[in-house]
């Protein structure tokens, strides 16, 4: 299998692994030259103690001996984990290599189990006082124009890749269709009789009799066509005209007197009509089996579906043209709500408590539902490596710290040597 070189890279403690691995050459040299050491100790004790050396130098020589015992067991052990001692098929050696992928998957299943369980989660979660912290930062001005900055660049590149097609059809499925299997008949009513307590409709009758008036006087001599053609074909003209004229003069004393006079009789029966409908509109079956047939033939009118997408197109538009513009009215407003939202996080302690339950159950629920797939990176990764690549990789992390273990054998196991060989003395 071919892997990569693995790249220097830089960790949050700011060493690189070309520093570890220097690092580890010189905790590797120091280890092996302590074993040197006593090795060389123990040859020159040797030769002293067969000189006819005082008592003295068996305390050397079993300290000595002892030192490169504990020294070499270690450098064994040790070296087992990474690869076979003096390149032999020891069995139960090269422990990483030949055992990643299990090594993974128990890592993987570890930080499952101790690290993403909920209990654990929840208490990190609450500990943080994340809300807290998010207010406090969002209170800086400088900081809630970066977030605003960041959400526009993100608004900007999704309206750019959306068609216009697409959110029509999207609008279509989401929010027309569902709004057409909505029976409308009785809000309807209870939103008309609301209309007709409170008076709401007067202002609209007011805006169609005046233009309705208006019209009239701009028309009269189409009026007066239109009624004096109505008359018997025997009548004489001249009849007709002034007929015809004094109908419209009524019909428009008729329209002028509608709108001067709020109890107006044309006002009230009309009223009375409202009020009547909004009842039938909550009562009445085929009143409203009517409004929902008139309802689905307006959002199924081909015009609504060309409204849709000239809206989308007009508030694409809009939108486009405020995010890229850094002073416009939209981006300021965000970043004074975002400051007054982040004032709310760090004074309402009600509010910061309860956004704080909100996002550790967000977290907490990620967390064990999808416990699983997060592990999964730390298996997948670690299977994706090489053996040798996984060797390099732990032994750079971890490869110093286990130098020491040599370091304390062959010194641990002089000093042991040193006083079992002292207590056999005593012993004598």
């Amino acid at each position: 299998m071919t892997t990569a070189t693995p790249v220097p890279l830089l960790d949050d403690s700011g060493v690189t692994d070309e520093d570890r691995r220097r690092d580890l050459r010189r905790m590797k040299a120091f280890a092996g030259g302590l074993l040197v050491l006593a090795a060389v100790v123990f040859v020159v004790a040797k030769r002293a103690e067969a000189a006819g050396a005082g008592a003295w130098v068996g305390y050397v020589v079993t300290a000595a001996e002892a030192g490169m015992v504990g020294g070499l067991a270690d450098w064994f052990a040790v070296t087992a984990l990474f690869r076979h001692p003096l390149g032999l098929p020891i069995p139960h050696t090269a422990i990483v290599p030949n055992r990643k992928d299990q090594l993974g998957r128990n890592l993987g299943d570890f930080v499952g189990t101790h690290f993403l369980a909920e209990e654990v989660v929840r208490g990190r979660v609450r500990s943080a006082d994340i809300s807290g912290r998010v207010g406090a930062w969002l209170t800086e001005k400088a900081n809630a124009e970066r977030v605003v900055g960041e959400a526009a660049t993100a608004l900007r590149g999704t309206l750019a890749v959306l068609r216009d097609e697409d959110v029509q059809d999207l609008l279509e499925q989401t929010v027309v269709r569902p709004l057409a299997k909505l029976p409308v008949g009785p809000p309807l009513g209870r939103v008309l009789d609301r209309v007709v307590l409170d008076g709401s409709h007067r202002g609209l009758v007011d805006l169609v009799v005046g233009e309705a008036a208006a019209w009239l006087r701009a028309n009269r001599r189409a009026v007066v066509d239109v009624i004096a053609r109505q008359a018997p074909t025997w009548s004489p003209r001249l009849v007709d005209e002034i007929v015809a004229y004094r109908v419209y003069l009524e019909i428009v004393r008729f329209v002028d007197e509608v709108g001067e006079r709020q109890d107006h009789s044309a006002r009230q029966a009309f009223d009375r009509y409202l009020a009547t409908l909004a009842v039938d509109l909550r009562t009445k079956p085929e009143t409203m089996a009517q409004a929902d047939a008139l309802w689905d033939r307006l959002l199924d009118h081909a015009e609504v579906r060309r409204a849709i997408g000239e809206i989308w197109s007009s508030v694409r538009r809009v939108l486009l043209e405020a995010i890229e513009d850094p002073a416009s009215e939209l981006r300021r407003r965000a970043v004074v709500g975002l400051q007054s939202l982040g004032a709310r996080l760090g004074e309402d302690s009600d509010l910061r408590a309860k956004t704080n339950g909100w996002i550790e159950d967000v977290v907490a629920h990620v967390a064990t539902t999808y416990r699983s797939e997060l592990t999964t990176v730390i298996t997948d990764t670690i299977e994706r490596w090489g053996p040798e690549e996984t060797t390099r990789r732990i032994e750079l992390r971890v490869g110093r710290d286990l130098q020491f273990i040599r370091v304390n054998g062959t010194v641990v196991g002089a000093l042991a040597g040193l006083v079992i060989h002292a207590v056999g003395t005593l012993l004598g």
